[in-house]
Protein backbone atom coordinates (compact mmCIF):
# COMPACT_ATOMS: atom_id res chain seq x y z
CA UNK A 1 0.00 0.00 0.00
CA UNK A 2 1.12 3.52 -0.83
CA UNK A 3 -0.36 6.69 0.63
CA UNK A 4 -0.04 9.95 -1.30
CA UNK A 5 -0.65 13.48 -0.03
CA UNK A 6 -0.53 16.53 -2.32
CA UNK A 7 0.19 20.07 -1.19
CA UNK A 8 1.20 23.45 -2.58
CA UNK A 9 -1.83 24.39 -4.64
CA UNK A 10 -3.19 27.91 -4.67
CA UNK A 11 -4.21 30.95 -6.68
CA UNK A 12 -1.71 32.32 -9.19
CA UNK A 13 -1.90 35.06 -11.80
CA UNK A 14 -1.37 34.06 -15.42
CA UNK A 15 2.32 33.92 -16.21
CA UNK A 16 3.25 33.07 -12.65
CA UNK A 17 4.74 29.94 -11.12
CA UNK A 18 3.73 27.37 -8.54
CA UNK A 19 5.18 24.12 -7.24
CA UNK A 20 2.99 21.31 -6.00
CA UNK A 21 4.35 18.44 -3.93
CA UNK A 22 3.34 14.84 -3.36
CA UNK A 23 4.59 13.05 -0.27
CA UNK A 24 4.53 9.25 -0.43
CA UNK A 25 4.42 6.91 2.54
CA UNK A 26 3.81 3.23 3.19
CA UNK A 27 5.27 0.73 0.72
CA UNK A 28 7.76 3.12 -0.86
CA UNK A 29 10.68 0.68 -1.09
CA UNK A 30 9.40 -1.14 -4.16
CA UNK A 31 9.97 0.16 -7.66
CA UNK A 32 7.15 2.13 -9.21
CA UNK A 33 6.39 5.18 -11.31
CA UNK A 34 4.49 8.29 -10.32
CA UNK A 35 2.43 10.77 -12.26
CA UNK A 36 0.51 14.00 -12.02
CA UNK A 37 -3.00 14.24 -13.40
CA UNK A 38 -5.41 17.14 -13.44
CA UNK A 39 -9.16 17.47 -13.65
CA UNK A 40 -11.16 20.62 -14.35
CA UNK A 41 -14.90 20.90 -13.59
CA UNK A 42 -16.95 18.92 -16.10
CA UNK A 43 -13.89 17.39 -17.73
CA UNK A 44 -12.10 14.07 -17.55
CA UNK A 45 -8.98 13.45 -15.53
CA UNK A 46 -5.97 13.92 -17.82
CA UNK A 47 -2.32 12.97 -17.61
CA UNK A 48 0.10 15.85 -17.08
CA UNK A 49 3.52 14.41 -16.25
CA UNK A 50 5.13 11.21 -15.05
CA UNK A 51 8.42 10.05 -13.59
CA UNK A 52 9.99 6.63 -13.09
CA UNK A 53 11.12 6.51 -9.48
CA UNK A 54 14.34 4.58 -9.95
CA UNK A 55 15.61 5.89 -13.29
CA UNK A 56 14.18 9.40 -13.15
CA UNK A 57 12.87 9.18 -16.71
CA UNK A 58 10.12 11.71 -17.32
CA UNK A 59 7.17 12.20 -19.65
CA UNK A 60 4.93 15.20 -20.29
CA UNK A 61 1.75 15.99 -22.10
CA UNK A 62 2.45 18.31 -25.04
CA UNK A 63 0.54 21.25 -23.57
CA UNK A 64 2.90 21.56 -20.59
CA UNK A 65 6.19 20.56 -22.24
CA UNK A 66 8.75 23.28 -21.57
CA UNK A 67 6.65 24.91 -18.85
CA UNK A 68 6.30 22.14 -16.25
CA UNK A 69 9.04 20.05 -14.68
CA UNK A 70 8.48 16.88 -12.67
CA UNK A 71 11.17 15.76 -10.22
CA UNK A 72 11.62 13.59 -7.17
CA UNK A 73 13.58 13.60 -3.93
CA UNK A 74 14.47 10.01 -3.06
CA UNK A 75 15.38 10.77 0.54
CA UNK A 76 12.07 12.53 1.20
CA UNK A 77 9.95 10.12 -0.88
CA UNK A 78 8.46 13.17 -2.52
CA UNK A 79 7.65 14.07 -6.11
CA UNK A 80 7.27 17.67 -7.27
CA UNK A 81 5.67 19.43 -10.18
CA UNK A 82 7.17 22.84 -10.90
CA UNK A 83 4.73 24.84 -13.00
CA UNK A 84 5.97 27.94 -14.81
CA UNK A 85 4.24 30.40 -17.15
CA UNK A 86 0.89 29.23 -15.90
CA UNK A 87 -2.18 29.80 -18.04
CA UNK A 88 -5.89 29.90 -17.12
CA UNK A 89 -6.33 26.57 -18.93
CA UNK A 90 -4.05 25.00 -16.32
CA UNK A 91 -6.72 25.57 -13.67
CA UNK A 92 -7.72 22.21 -12.21
CA UNK A 93 -7.41 19.91 -9.26
CA UNK A 94 -4.00 18.29 -9.52
CA UNK A 95 -3.75 14.68 -8.40
CA UNK A 96 -0.67 12.64 -7.62
CA UNK A 97 -0.74 8.96 -8.55
CA UNK A 98 1.54 5.93 -8.30
CA UNK A 99 1.70 2.77 -10.39
CA UNK A 100 3.24 -0.58 -9.51
CA UNK A 101 5.50 -0.62 -12.58
CA UNK A 102 8.21 1.59 -14.02
CA UNK A 103 6.35 2.41 -17.24
CA UNK A 104 5.08 5.99 -17.49
CA UNK A 105 1.42 5.28 -18.18
CA UNK A 106 -0.89 8.10 -19.22
CA UNK A 107 -4.16 6.31 -18.45
CA UNK A 108 -5.64 6.88 -14.97
CA UNK A 109 -6.85 3.28 -14.67
CA UNK A 110 -3.24 2.04 -14.77
CA UNK A 111 -2.36 3.85 -11.54
CA UNK A 112 -3.26 1.97 -8.38
CA UNK A 113 -2.76 4.70 -5.77
CA UNK A 114 -4.08 8.26 -5.67
CA UNK A 115 -3.91 11.32 -3.50
CA UNK A 116 -6.93 13.51 -2.80
CA UNK A 117 -5.72 16.37 -4.97
CA UNK A 118 -4.74 20.00 -4.56
CA UNK A 119 -6.49 22.92 -6.26
CA UNK A 120 -4.54 25.12 -8.68
CA UNK A 121 -6.32 28.22 -9.95
CA UNK A 122 -4.79 30.54 -12.54
CA UNK A 123 -6.44 33.92 -12.97
CA UNK A 124 -6.35 35.99 -16.14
Amino acid sequence: QVQLVESGGGLVQAGGSLRVSCAASGDTFSRYSMGWFRQAPGKERDFVAGIAWTSGRTRYVDSVEGRFTISRDNAKNTVYLQMNRLEPEDTAIYYCAASTGAALFDAPNLYAYWGLGTQVTVSS
